[in-house]
């Protein structure tokens, strides 16, 4: 009867987003026991009252609950803006392949879950959040708004996205146009949240870096989250055996056995990723390397504690 009744509230609210929900249940559970304090269910919601504070605006709900004090705070005290932009180029497709659950966890579908986990948060803290999905072009862009339909609305178009995770085209990234109009579409200070391998940014790094100093002169906080699967992008872990390296954005391929080229394969990949820590460092942009291994769990909390900066 259980398997039941979840089969029917899945097909209600939409695999994705019966699929956040239990991601952030499970991390926000985790967070209760864990070293972490002030974050709860209604971490947005309230606050804990300070001694010789008007007791007007005490919950005593909660009060009764909890034995502890708490204020509560209005919208116009917690409301945020996100725009959650997400690089749907080919290359986000790797790895490829199916599993016998469906496809393979690859860069895009990790990217389209922890979207999907981060709007959950945004909707229990009535926060309003957007979302951009771009390759060679931007093929979604939606303004940040916090009513129930628009979430609605921003799964639908995440599960479509979804259904063809395991099915790469030709299309390459631009990262840096795209983050430049992006910049200018945002007219509201917010925090963007950046999901993408920044692989297309090896021969236009100054072009990428001035698209994300523009979202910072416009005031926005950023975040960008490295997304990659670290396993064989970082740490080049194949078998001693020969094997046919495609590029999915070109379609190049280069035949090679991973021991002869892997101490020039990790020179390359390690400077270019400490090129891209060392140069959100200098424009105070959040640089987060997301291993698609992992879960979504750092994403959720790497998002909290940028809140707790803001805020």
């Amino acid at each position: 009867m259980a398997i039941e009744i979840d089969r029917k509230y899945i097909q209600q609210v939409g695999r994705l987003e019966f699929l956040a929900k239990q991601a952030v249940e499970g991390f926000i559970t985790g967070l209760h026991k864990s070293p972490f304090h002030g974050f709860s269910v209604e971490f947005a919601e309230h606050r804990l009252y300070n001694s010789g504070e008007s007791t007007r605006h005490i919950d005593w709900k909660l009060y009764a609950r909890t034995e502890k004090l708490f204020i509560k705070r209005y919208e116009e005290e917690t409301n945020l803006r996100c725009q959650l932009l997400i690089d749907t180029s080919a290359s986000m497709f790797f790895p490829e392949g199916v599993e016998p659950e469906g496809p393979k966890m690859n860069k895009l579908k990790f990217s389209l879950y922890g979207a999907a986990a981060l709007i959950e948060l945004f909707k229990r803290q009535r926060d309003a959040v957007g979302v951009t999905m771009f390759n060679e072009k931007i093929d979604v862009h939606t303004v940040a708004k916090s009513s129930a339909a628009h979430h609605r609305y921003l799964y639908n178009e995440l599960e479509q996205v979804l259904d063809r995770v395991n099915q790469p085209d030709d299309k390459s990234t631009s990262v840096a146009e795209a983050l430049h109009e992006i910049a200018e579409s945002i007219h509201k200070r917010s925090l963007v949240i950046l999901f993408s391998d920044m692989f297309d940014s090896r021969e236009t790094a100054d072009e990428l870096f001035a698209a994300l100093q523009h979202l910072r002169h416009n005031k926005h906080e950023v975040v960008v989250f490295h997304v990659v699967d670290k396993k064989t992008e970082l740490e080049f872990d194949y078998e001693n055996r020969p094997y046919t390296f495609v590029d999915l954005e070109s379609g190049e391929e280069v035949k090679a056995n991973p021991t002869d080229i892997r101490e020039h394969y990790l020179n390359n990949i390690n400077a270019f990723k400490n090129d891209l820590k060392i140069r959100c460092g200098q424009y105070l942009i959040d640089f987060v390397e997301a291993d698609i291994n992992e879960g979504v769990n750092p994403i959720l909390l790497q998002y909290l504690l940028k809140r707790q900066k803001l805020f």
